[in-house]
């Protein structure tokens, strides 16, 4: 069972266990692991690990630790659909209200899989797609 979708930095912070994930987002990703539930991550997500690698602004490691906990079936990140019906829900995702295509398509995972999106991002939270931060 799904529990969320964690957009790419709270992945990434969770997995790091870095303070800047909120209290209230690494508490969902604990509650999540204990009921055996997963927080999706999407593909686009593991595009966006690599250009911020390149850029410099994450670790060279952060890519291959994402590869390993995906790869890990007991492990509480799962990879997420990249689908036509995705695509479809992002009609349901404001452009004005999220223009980052990358941020538009994980909320429209979350919207799809009918669960709360994990983002600190100011745009995710405050349009209509239920956000845990």
């Amino acid at each position: 069972m799904i529990a969320g979708v964690a957009d790419t930095h709270a992945a990434i912070w969770f997995l790091s266990g870095d303070p800047r994930l909120s209290a209230i987002a690494k508490e969902f990703f604990d509650q999540a692991a204990i009921a055996r539930k997963k927080i999706v991550l999407s593909p686009i997500s593991l595009a966006e690990v690599v250009y911020l690698v390149e850029k410099k602004r994450l670790p060279a490691s952060a890519f291959d630790d994402i590869k390993t906990a995906l790869k890990n079936p007991n492990h509480v990140l799962e990879e997420g659909p990249f689908t036509a019906e995705v695509v479809d829900a992002m009609r349901k995702v404001s452009r004005e209200a999220v223009p980052d295509m990358p941020d538009r398509i994980v909320s429209a995972t979350a919207v799809f899989l009918g669960v709360p999106v994990i983002s600190r991002d100011g745009r995710i939270r405050a349009s209509n797609v239920q956000t845990i931060w």
